[in-house]
């Protein structure tokens, strides 16, 4: 094996790490998104949880984290929590640097 091969290896190691570490940070940032969301919605228990879930789960219907944001926009609506976009995004943001901290700390 030569040093380019190597260090071709390297890199994809290292492109498949941070790929892990991605998709964990997300799924533990929607996770964590989702009992805020709760909270404002007045949920609580085994239906913060059941939320939680469906919000993870909504970020599977495309890529990127509009899925996310538009079922959260659409729950408050529907629930009348005045939140606004810039809020809900911002969380978004604030929790993603959590989770990434948290995975990085426990592994």
């Amino acid at each position: 094996m030569t040093t380019f091969d190597k260090r071709e290896e390297g890199f994809e190691k290292q492109f498949a790490h941070d790929e892990d570490l991605r998709f964990k940070a997300t799924a533990r940032r929607n996770k964590l998104l989702g009992k805020w969301a709760a909270e404002k919605q007045g949920l609580s228990g085994d239906a913060a949880d059941a939320y939680a879930k469906e919000v993870v789960m909504a970020d599977f219907e495309e890529a990127g984290d509009n899925d996310v944001f538009r079922k959260i926009r659409a729950d408050f609506d529907a629930k009348g929590v005045t939140a606004s976009d810039e809020d809900i995004r911002s969380q978004m943001m604030t929790l993603l640097a959590q989770a990434v901290i948290e995975i990085k700390a426990s592994g």
